[in-house]
């Protein structure tokens, strides 16, 4: 009854609308009630046909700008814009689980309607306050050994996994999605394949991965508008179960197509643009976006977010890269090079970071993880003149060393798509690879 007040307190009193004046590329310009129409409102284009939902990006005189949520076809000159009163919102409920959803909330999975919860979500909602948050909590077991071991993750951690077109970040996102100990798995896949999406619903997620997860879908077809609106489902969606208790897991693919959609509003709106035609807003958008999630407030769960981070011409310093870098609590990259010789994940350990460490690793095994580090920094600082045959075997037992161990450490990082390796036993493989040095007598 509750959730029923509420929804008939949202009905409009009265229909307050104004009238399409014209169409600018992506962007509808509407006059009338500008004093109703606020940024972020949203109108209802009446075509006569399909109702074409938008939102006001901004204001040009005595006109609202419009962006819609799907195609323009059908809108002519005076047709209705009907503006609502009631922010964007969504009604997430435990019965979301095991289904897929569109960015507007939703099904597209053809198993019914979506059963409402008591309370509403806001599509773009605050992060909880930085002083009221727990601390990040006890490691998060990913599956991958090569994360678990060098780049320990912890609950309500945010990492980025940063990587080109091409090198294997969607197989490593689906091996994260199978394999993590979380409660709930909330997946946004922003401006992804159409054709990509079944396989990884059914191959990569599967039926058990699928029924502890939600999955949100904005095709790269579809307008920017509903583009970015998928990424602000995703944190809303995984909002409500971490309310709830839960320890999240929120996957994202990605936030570069989050930033791309965003500069296409921005653009159409009049925003000037900047480094490599990315807008400001670009910028305000992108920590508002990834300090959703993390650890909650006393009696809540935790929000650990991974996104990918699709580098544009492999360049790990354009300008998306670097803004997310700086904001996540560490990044994760993969490397071309290393896709090209075969080892997957194509993860280059030694210029990932996890900023949990080294407090987030088993100390036991602290020195052994260390040592690793050392001895790979070692190969790949000489790995020139030991490919091109200019080292001698004898010149430096650290090289030496690192020569011999290159081939069981690159054993120890690859890993199946259908594998997993727990905390425990990644760090004791490791241990057999780099025994402790033997003491002196």
């Amino acid at each position: 009854m509750k959730a029923l007040a509420e929804q008939i307190a949202e009905l409009d009193a009265a229909e307050v609308y104004g009238r399409v004046m014209g169409v600018r590329g992506l962007m509808v310009e509407a006059a009338g009630p500008v004093h109703a129409m606020s940024v972020g409102a949203r109108v209802t284009i009446e075509t006569g046909g399909r109702p074409i939902p938008c939102e006001v990006v901004g204001f040009d005189g005595d006109h609202a700008l419009l962006m819609p949520f799907a195609a323009l076809e059908g809108v002519r000159r005076g047709c209705r814009a009907v503006v609502s009163s009631v922010a964007g919102q969504v009604r997430p409920s435990e019965g979301w689980l095991g289904r897929v959803v569109n960015a507007m909330g939703q099904p597209v999975d053809g198993k019914g309607d979506l059963p409402p919860g008591l309370s509403p979500y806001p599509f773009r909602n605050a992060p909880p306050s930085a002083h009221a948050r727990k601390r990040v909590g006890a490691p998060l077991d990913l599956g991958v050994r090569a994360l678990n071991t060098f780049t320990t993750c912890c609950r309500g951690q945010r990492m980025g996994i940063f990587a080109g077109s091409g090198v294997g970040k969607s197989v490593l996102l689906s091996m994260l999605a199978r394999n993590v100990q979380a409660d709930v798995i909330v997946i946004g896949l922003v401006g992804e394949r159409g054709r990509e999406v079944q396989e990884f619903l059914q191959d990569d997620l599967g039926e058990a991965g699928l029924a502890r997860s939600v999955v949100v879908v904005a095709t790269s077809d579809e307008p920017a508008l509903m583009r970015r609106q998928a990424a602000y489902l995703t944190l809303a969606i995984a909002e409500y179960f971490r309310d709830e208790g839960r320890d999240v897991l929120a996957l994202m693919d990605s936030v570069t197509r989050f930033a791309m959609a965003q500069r296409e509003i921005g653009l159409s709106a009049g925003e000037p643009p900047t480094a490599k035609g990315y807008t400001p807003t670009v910028f305000t958008e992108l920590p508002r976006l990834l300090e959703r999630a993390g650890p909650g407030t006393e009696g809540q769960g935790s929000i650990t977010g991974l996104f990918t981070v699709l580098v544009d011409g492999d360049d790990h310093n354009e300008p998306v890269a670097d803004a997310v870098r700086g904001i996540l609590d560490g990044h994760i990259v993969m490397e071309r090079a290393i896709a090209e010789r075969g080892r997957y994940p194509a993860i280059n350990i030694l210029k990932s970071v996890s900023r949990t460490m080294p407090r987030a690793a088993d100390p036991a095994y602290l020195p052994v993880i260390m040592r690793a580090r050392q001895v790979m920094a070692t190969y790949a600082d000489m790995e020139e003149l030991i490919r091109l045959g200019a080292y001698r075997p004898g010149s430096s037992p650290e090289v030496d060393e690192a020569i011999r161990l290159h081939g069981p450490l690159e054993a120890f990082l690859a890993q199946a798509k259908e594998d997993a390796t727990g905390l425990a036993e990644g760090y004791q493989r490791l241990e057999k690879i780099l025994p402790p040095p033997a003491t002196e007598n």
